[in-house]
Protein backbone atom coordinates (compact mmCIF):
# COMPACT_ATOMS: atom_id res chain seq x y z
CA UNK A 1 0.00 0.00 0.00
CA UNK A 2 2.74 2.42 1.23
CA UNK A 3 4.56 1.53 -2.57
CA UNK A 4 1.41 1.88 -4.34
CA UNK A 5 0.93 5.64 -2.86
CA UNK A 6 4.51 6.69 -3.45
CA UNK A 7 4.10 5.53 -7.01
CA UNK A 8 1.93 9.09 -7.80
CA UNK A 9 5.38 10.74 -7.28
CA UNK A 10 8.34 8.93 -8.94
CA UNK A 11 10.68 11.96 -8.67
CA UNK A 12 10.40 11.89 -4.53
CA UNK A 13 8.66 13.52 -1.95
CA UNK A 14 5.77 15.66 -3.12
CA UNK A 15 6.77 19.29 -1.61
CA UNK A 16 4.27 19.36 1.29
CA UNK A 17 3.15 15.81 1.52
CA UNK A 18 2.34 14.21 4.48
CA UNK A 19 1.54 9.71 4.77
CA UNK A 20 -1.39 8.94 7.28
CA UNK A 21 -1.42 5.47 8.51
CA UNK A 22 -5.34 5.35 10.40
CA UNK A 23 -5.64 2.85 12.67
CA UNK A 24 -6.86 0.14 10.27
CA UNK A 25 -3.26 0.34 8.60
CA UNK A 26 -4.71 1.91 5.49
CA UNK A 27 -1.90 4.64 4.23
CA UNK A 28 -3.09 7.26 2.09
CA UNK A 29 -1.25 11.11 1.40
CA UNK A 30 -2.31 14.60 2.27
CA UNK A 31 -1.03 18.04 2.10
CA UNK A 32 0.18 20.36 4.85
CA UNK A 33 -3.18 22.13 4.97
CA UNK A 34 -4.98 18.89 5.73
CA UNK A 35 -2.92 17.80 8.46
CA UNK A 36 -3.22 21.20 10.26
CA UNK A 37 -7.28 20.92 9.49
CA UNK A 38 -6.71 16.98 11.17
CA UNK A 39 -4.99 17.66 14.25
CA UNK A 40 -5.13 21.23 14.68
CA UNK A 41 -1.59 21.94 15.02
CA UNK A 42 0.17 25.21 13.98
CA UNK A 43 2.67 25.44 11.46
CA UNK A 44 5.56 25.53 13.98
CA UNK A 45 4.80 22.53 15.09
CA UNK A 46 4.48 20.80 11.81
CA UNK A 47 8.11 22.26 10.87
CA UNK A 48 9.76 20.84 14.00
CA UNK A 49 9.56 17.57 12.20
CA UNK A 50 11.02 18.59 8.85
CA UNK A 51 14.42 15.66 8.84
CA UNK A 52 15.91 19.23 7.18
CA UNK A 53 15.99 21.02 10.22
CA UNK A 54 17.90 20.15 13.18
CA UNK A 55 15.52 19.96 16.12
CA UNK A 56 16.25 18.34 19.71
CA UNK A 57 13.86 14.98 21.00
CA UNK A 58 10.59 16.40 21.92
CA UNK A 59 7.63 14.61 22.88
CA UNK A 60 4.81 17.16 23.55
CA UNK A 61 0.79 17.01 23.73
CA UNK A 62 -1.42 19.21 21.85
CA UNK A 63 -5.37 19.48 22.30
CA UNK A 64 -5.54 16.78 19.52
CA UNK A 65 -2.56 15.28 18.76
CA UNK A 66 0.18 14.15 20.24
CA UNK A 67 3.94 15.36 18.32
CA UNK A 68 7.20 12.87 18.40
CA UNK A 69 10.52 14.28 17.53
CA UNK A 70 12.62 11.40 18.15
CA UNK A 71 16.11 10.65 16.33
CA UNK A 72 15.04 9.05 13.30
CA UNK A 73 11.16 9.37 14.12
CA UNK A 74 8.76 12.28 13.21
CA UNK A 75 4.87 11.73 13.81
CA UNK A 76 2.15 13.36 14.65
CA UNK A 77 0.06 11.20 16.52
CA UNK A 78 -4.02 11.56 16.60
CA UNK A 79 -6.70 9.25 18.54
CA UNK A 80 -7.35 7.63 15.44
CA UNK A 81 -3.77 8.04 12.90
CA UNK A 82 -0.52 8.42 12.76
CA UNK A 83 0.95 11.09 10.00
CA UNK A 84 4.71 11.55 9.07
CA UNK A 85 6.11 13.63 6.71
CA UNK A 86 6.99 11.60 3.54
CA UNK A 87 9.84 11.01 2.40
CA UNK A 88 11.95 7.75 0.44
CA UNK A 89 14.18 7.53 3.74
CA UNK A 90 14.62 3.36 4.40
CA UNK A 91 13.96 4.29 7.98
CA UNK A 92 10.47 5.85 7.29
CA UNK A 93 9.60 2.94 4.92
CA UNK A 94 10.17 -0.03 7.22
CA UNK A 95 8.52 1.72 9.95
CA UNK A 96 5.45 2.79 8.65
CA UNK A 97 5.50 -1.09 7.54
CA UNK A 98 5.77 -1.93 11.08
CA UNK A 99 3.00 0.51 12.15
CA UNK A 100 0.92 -0.89 9.46
CA UNK A 101 0.69 -4.55 10.67
CA UNK A 102 0.27 -3.38 14.27
CA UNK A 103 -2.56 -1.84 13.56
CA UNK A 104 -4.18 -4.31 11.85
CA UNK A 105 -3.30 -6.87 14.48
CA UNK A 106 -4.75 -4.25 17.17
CA UNK A 107 -7.97 -4.15 14.40
CA UNK A 108 -8.09 -8.01 14.29
CA UNK A 109 -7.88 -8.00 18.57
CA UNK A 110 -11.12 -5.40 18.42
CA UNK A 111 -13.09 -8.26 16.43
CA UNK A 112 -11.90 -11.42 19.11
CA UNK A 113 -14.91 -12.99 20.78
CA UNK A 114 -16.45 -10.92 23.67
CA UNK A 115 -16.23 -13.99 25.32
CA UNK A 116 -12.64 -13.92 25.46
CA UNK A 117 -12.67 -10.70 27.75
CA UNK A 118 -14.99 -10.98 29.91
CA UNK A 119 -13.96 -14.52 31.58
CA UNK A 120 -13.10 -12.45 34.68
CA UNK A 121 -12.12 -9.09 36.33
CA UNK A 122 -8.66 -9.74 36.18
CA UNK A 123 -8.11 -11.38 32.59
CA UNK A 124 -10.14 -8.76 31.36
CA UNK A 125 -7.86 -6.09 32.19
CA UNK A 126 -4.73 -8.21 30.95
CA UNK A 127 -6.49 -8.35 27.44
CA UNK A 128 -7.70 -4.93 27.49
CA UNK A 129 -6.25 -3.12 24.46
CA UNK A 130 -4.60 0.78 25.00
CA UNK A 131 -5.72 3.61 23.30
CA UNK A 132 -4.63 4.03 20.10
CA UNK A 133 -2.36 7.08 20.86
CA UNK A 134 -0.76 5.06 23.27
CA UNK A 135 0.27 1.98 20.60
CA UNK A 136 1.67 4.32 18.20
CA UNK A 137 3.74 5.98 21.37
CA UNK A 138 4.91 2.90 22.39
CA UNK A 139 5.92 2.02 18.94
CA UNK A 140 8.18 5.21 18.68
CA UNK A 141 9.51 4.23 21.67
CA UNK A 142 10.62 1.14 21.18
CA UNK A 143 11.96 1.57 17.75
CA UNK A 144 14.13 5.00 19.10
CA UNK A 145 15.09 3.40 22.09
CA UNK A 146 16.10 -0.45 20.22
CA UNK A 147 18.01 1.93 17.65
CA UNK A 148 20.03 3.76 20.26
CA UNK A 149 20.24 0.39 22.39
CA UNK A 150 21.84 -1.31 18.88
CA UNK A 151 24.10 1.33 18.11
CA UNK A 152 25.56 1.44 21.34
CA UNK A 153 25.91 -2.65 21.47
CA UNK A 154 27.74 -2.14 17.94
CA UNK A 155 30.36 0.66 19.11
CA UNK A 156 31.36 -1.61 22.29
CA UNK A 157 31.55 -4.63 19.97
CA UNK A 158 34.02 -2.26 18.16
CA UNK A 159 35.08 -0.25 21.07
CA UNK A 160 37.10 -3.58 22.89
CA UNK A 161 39.45 -4.90 20.23
CA UNK A 162 40.51 -1.43 19.41
CA UNK A 163 41.31 -0.65 22.63
CA UNK A 164 43.28 -3.62 23.38
CA UNK A 165 45.29 -3.28 19.93
CA UNK A 166 46.01 0.17 20.87
CA UNK A 167 47.50 -1.14 24.80
CA UNK A 168 49.24 -3.60 22.83
CA UNK A 169 50.75 -1.61 19.79
CA UNK A 170 50.94 2.42 20.24
CA UNK A 171 50.54 3.72 16.69
CA UNK A 172 49.16 6.59 14.41
CA UNK A 173 46.92 4.16 13.23
CA UNK A 174 45.82 2.93 16.09
CA UNK A 175 45.33 6.32 17.87
CA UNK A 176 43.27 7.34 15.01
CA UNK A 177 41.16 4.51 15.43
CA UNK A 178 40.48 5.07 18.64
CA UNK A 179 39.87 9.03 18.40
CA UNK A 180 36.86 7.93 15.63
CA UNK A 181 35.28 5.61 18.52
CA UNK A 182 35.72 8.24 20.56
CA UNK A 183 33.95 11.12 18.73
CA UNK A 184 31.25 8.12 17.82
CA UNK A 185 30.78 7.67 21.31
CA UNK A 186 30.31 11.32 22.58
CA UNK A 187 27.70 11.80 19.69
CA UNK A 188 25.50 8.44 20.42
CA UNK A 189 25.85 9.51 24.58
CA UNK A 190 24.39 12.91 23.36
CA UNK A 191 21.89 11.40 21.96
CA UNK A 192 20.93 9.19 24.64
CA UNK A 193 20.61 11.69 27.06
CA UNK A 194 18.33 13.84 25.27
CA UNK A 195 15.63 11.01 24.72
CA UNK A 196 16.52 10.45 28.22
CA UNK A 197 16.28 13.38 29.55
CA UNK A 198 12.60 14.24 27.66
CA UNK A 199 11.40 11.09 28.79
CA UNK A 200 12.24 12.36 32.61
CA UNK A 201 10.56 15.79 31.92
CA UNK A 202 7.71 14.07 31.10
CA UNK A 203 7.40 11.53 33.85
CA UNK A 204 7.50 14.68 36.12
CA UNK A 205 4.99 16.67 34.42
CA UNK A 206 1.51 15.24 35.32
CA UNK A 207 -0.09 17.96 33.24
CA UNK A 208 2.04 16.61 30.27
CA UNK A 209 1.07 13.48 30.43
CA UNK A 210 -2.57 13.88 30.63
CA UNK A 211 -2.55 16.50 27.68
CA UNK A 212 -1.55 13.02 25.89
CA UNK A 213 -5.04 11.28 26.66
CA UNK A 214 -6.51 11.67 23.62
CA UNK A 215 -9.11 9.37 23.24
CA UNK A 216 -10.29 9.78 27.06
CA UNK A 217 -10.19 13.75 25.92
CA UNK A 218 -12.70 12.84 22.91
CA UNK A 219 -14.79 10.81 25.33
CA UNK A 220 -14.80 13.48 28.08
CA UNK A 221 -15.42 16.46 25.54
CA UNK A 222 -18.59 17.71 27.22
CA UNK A 223 -17.44 17.87 30.64
CA UNK A 224 -15.52 21.16 31.53
CA UNK A 225 -12.03 21.64 32.42
CA UNK A 226 -11.48 20.67 35.94
CA UNK A 227 -13.56 17.33 35.89
CA UNK A 228 -11.71 16.28 33.00
CA UNK A 229 -8.45 16.65 34.61
CA UNK A 230 -10.05 14.83 37.49
CA UNK A 231 -11.03 12.15 35.50
CA UNK A 232 -7.98 11.73 33.52
CA UNK A 233 -5.27 9.11 35.57
CA UNK A 234 -1.92 9.00 34.18
CA UNK A 235 -1.10 6.06 35.44
CA UNK A 236 -0.94 3.96 32.40
CA UNK A 237 1.23 6.35 30.27
CA UNK A 238 3.46 6.65 33.60
CA UNK A 239 4.40 3.16 33.28
CA UNK A 240 4.78 3.07 29.41
CA UNK A 241 7.29 6.15 29.92
CA UNK A 242 8.97 4.91 33.16
CA UNK A 243 9.25 1.46 31.17
CA UNK A 244 11.20 2.89 28.21
CA UNK A 245 13.21 5.60 31.02
CA UNK A 246 14.86 2.62 32.51
CA UNK A 247 16.56 1.16 29.16
CA UNK A 248 17.23 4.81 28.04
CA UNK A 249 18.86 4.92 31.57
CA UNK A 250 19.98 1.57 30.96
CA UNK A 251 21.58 2.60 27.96
CA UNK A 252 23.13 5.37 28.76
CA UNK A 253 24.90 3.83 31.85
CA UNK A 254 27.08 1.49 28.99
CA UNK A 255 27.93 4.31 27.39
CA UNK A 256 28.99 6.32 30.46
CA UNK A 257 30.89 3.01 31.28
CA UNK A 258 32.40 2.83 28.05
CA UNK A 259 34.01 6.29 28.21
CA UNK A 260 35.45 5.73 31.47
CA UNK A 261 36.92 2.41 29.93
CA UNK A 262 38.34 4.67 26.88
CA UNK A 263 39.52 7.43 29.94
CA UNK A 264 41.27 4.76 31.73
CA UNK A 265 43.07 3.87 28.38
CA UNK A 266 43.88 6.44 27.57
CA UNK A 267 45.75 7.45 31.14
CA UNK A 268 47.39 4.27 30.54
CA UNK A 269 48.45 5.30 27.38
CA UNK A 270 49.84 8.49 28.43
CA UNK A 271 51.38 6.85 31.66
CA UNK A 272 53.39 4.74 28.87
CA UNK A 273 54.10 7.51 26.39
CA UNK A 274 55.70 9.25 29.66
CA UNK A 275 57.70 6.58 30.34
CA UNK A 276 59.60 6.36 27.33
CA UNK A 277 59.73 9.62 26.93
CA UNK A 278 62.21 9.20 30.42
CA UNK A 279 63.59 6.73 28.90
CA UNK A 280 64.59 8.28 25.98
CA UNK A 281 65.75 10.86 28.11
CA UNK A 282 67.73 9.31 30.38
CA UNK A 283 69.51 7.60 27.10
CA UNK A 284 70.29 10.87 25.62
CA UNK A 285 71.95 12.16 28.57
CA UNK A 286 74.23 9.19 28.67
CA UNK A 287 75.36 9.57 25.17
CA UNK A 288 75.92 13.28 25.86
CA UNK A 289 78.24 12.40 28.51
CA UNK A 290 79.84 9.73 27.11
CA UNK A 291 80.16 12.32 23.90
CA UNK A 292 81.63 14.82 26.08
CA UNK A 293 84.06 12.53 27.49
CA UNK A 294 84.95 10.87 23.87
CA UNK A 295 85.46 14.68 22.21
CA UNK A 296 87.57 15.31 25.31
CA UNK A 297 89.84 12.42 24.28
CA UNK A 298 89.81 13.24 20.88
CA UNK A 299 91.46 16.74 21.48
CA UNK A 300 93.91 15.77 23.46
CA UNK A 301 95.22 12.86 21.62
CA UNK A 302 94.77 15.49 18.68
CA UNK A 303 97.54 17.99 20.49
CA UNK A 304 99.91 15.69 20.89
CA UNK A 305 99.32 13.86 16.77
CA UNK A 306 100.19 17.65 15.81
CA UNK A 307 103.07 18.43 13.71
CA UNK A 308 104.86 21.41 16.13
CA UNK A 309 108.09 22.92 16.41
CA UNK A 310 108.50 23.22 19.90
CA UNK A 311 110.34 21.34 22.63
CA UNK A 312 107.66 19.00 24.39
CA UNK A 313 107.59 17.46 20.47
CA UNK A 314 111.52 16.84 20.66
CA UNK A 315 112.03 13.30 19.97
CA UNK A 316 115.40 13.65 21.50
CA UNK A 317 113.42 14.49 24.77
CA UNK A 318 110.30 12.65 24.46
CA UNK A 319 109.56 9.49 22.21
CA UNK A 320 106.60 7.43 21.34
CA UNK A 321 106.39 5.72 24.39
CA UNK A 322 105.64 8.63 26.25
CA UNK A 323 103.15 9.87 23.58
CA UNK A 324 101.68 6.63 23.95
CA UNK A 325 101.22 6.66 27.99
CA UNK A 326 99.66 10.40 27.83
CA UNK A 327 97.36 9.32 24.82
CA UNK A 328 96.83 6.13 27.29
CA UNK A 329 96.14 8.03 30.33
CA UNK A 330 93.92 10.80 28.66
CA UNK A 331 91.60 8.20 27.81
CA UNK A 332 91.49 6.32 30.52
CA UNK A 333 90.60 9.78 32.74
CA UNK A 334 88.03 10.53 30.36
CA UNK A 335 86.35 7.22 31.05
CA UNK A 336 86.96 7.45 34.78
CA UNK A 337 85.02 10.91 34.17
CA UNK A 338 82.13 9.47 32.76
CA UNK A 339 81.42 6.57 35.19
CA UNK A 340 81.84 8.96 37.77
CA UNK A 341 79.32 11.39 36.00
CA UNK A 342 76.55 8.60 35.23
CA UNK A 343 77.21 7.51 38.91
CA UNK A 344 76.08 10.65 39.99
CA UNK A 345 73.41 10.79 37.45
CA UNK A 346 71.69 8.01 39.44
CA UNK A 347 72.29 10.01 42.48
CA UNK A 348 70.57 12.55 41.63
CA UNK A 349 67.84 10.48 40.24
CA UNK A 350 68.21 12.08 36.85
CA UNK A 351 68.46 7.92 36.03
CA UNK A 352 66.83 5.02 36.93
Amino acid sequence: MLESVRTKYPGGRKKGGWLVVDSTGAVSEVGKQAVMQRTGLPSRDLRMLDTALSYPSAIMGRDQAIVVNLENISAIITSTEMIFLNSKHPSLTSFVDKMQQLFRHRRDSYKAPAETMNNGGDQAEENAILPFEFVALEACLQATCSSLDDETTRLEQEAHPALDKLTSQISNLNLDWVRVIKTRLAAITGRVQKVRDELEHLLDDDQDMAQMYLTDKLEDDDEDDDAREQHLDVEELEMILEAYFVEMEGTLNKLLNLREMVESREEYIKTMLDVKQNQSLQTQVVINTTSLAVGTHIVLTGMFGMNIGIGMFDPAKYGTPDWLWTVGGGAMASAFCCVVAIIWYKSQGLLD
